[in-house]
């Protein structure tokens, strides 16, 4: 087996995984940057300082997670850490958003999720200390999105807040599953973020949105499960 810990992240071959990627691999990990595009996975690789490993993984379709599972296994015999960043959005108004991109959504960020997850998880159940992080958004608190005094009402629009709210109860679920055992399942907030998914118009840094996921998976044997914070501190559901 792999002597070195092992993170796998989903979505690292830019933005905020792959912020969270770098930052894992300079704390001691090998890193495994997963990537839909295999080109772009193996670029975004070769810019990570340490032991950084691209991998094939697209996590809306079960093949490529089944044989990306595979791989860690034969190659490395061990997962560590798994965060689960790869996300998508589409815009549009509640009254003309097309089901069609809403489904999409849902299939990357919520489906892929779960899809990912359970394939990892007979890797993660052998780990010392599994931990899984899921990537979520304050447009996904049904309580913030409802306070008045919320700075982004109507952000979330049909797809991607209620993709991330999904994703919530989601996190919930499998966090409850394992409790009693060495896995920890949290959700992290990295904030608005000037990536790509935003057109770069978030005002924090793919640095600053990577500190909450990357300190959820360093948490220690003390630390929390079933939570949902940001680097401020917990959100409410």
């Amino acid at each position: 087996m792999h002597e070195t810990k092992v993170a796998l992240v989903t979505g690292a071959n830019k933005g905020i995984g792959h912020a969270i990627a770098s930052e894992l691999a300079g704390r001691g990990f090998t890193v495994l940057v997963g990537a839909r595009d295999a080109s772009r996975g193996e670029a975004a690789a070769r810019r990570i300082a340490g032991d950084a490993r691209p991998i094939l993984l697209d996590v809306t379709r079960a093949d490529s997670i089944a044989a990306a599972a595979e791989r860690i296994r034969r190659e490395l015999g061990r997962l560590d850490v798994l965060v689960n960043n790869a996300g998508i959005a589409r815009s549009a108004r509640p009254s003309a958003a097309s089901l069609e991109d809403v489904r999409a959504v849902f299939e990357t960020n919520v489906f892929g999720v779960i899809a990912v997850t359970q394939a990892m998880l007979p890797l993660l159940r052998e780990a010392p200390a599994g931990r899984i992080v899921n990537v979520s958004t304050r447009l996904g608190s049904l309580s913030a999105i409802t306070d008045p005094t919320f700075p982004m009402p109507g952000v979330g629009g049909v797809a991607y807040g209620p993709s991330k709210t999904a994703l919530n109860a989601v996190t919930i679920a499998f966090a409850q599953e394992l409790a009693g055992t060495p896995i920890k399942v949290n959700l992290a907030c990295p904030g608005y973020t000037a990536t790509d998914l935003n057109g770069h118009s978030g005002p924090r840094t793919v640095a600053e949105a990577a500190r909450e996921p990357v300190r959820l998976a360093l948490l220690g044997p003390d630390g929390p499960t079933g939570t949902f914070s940001n680097d401020a501190g917990s959100i409410p559901w």
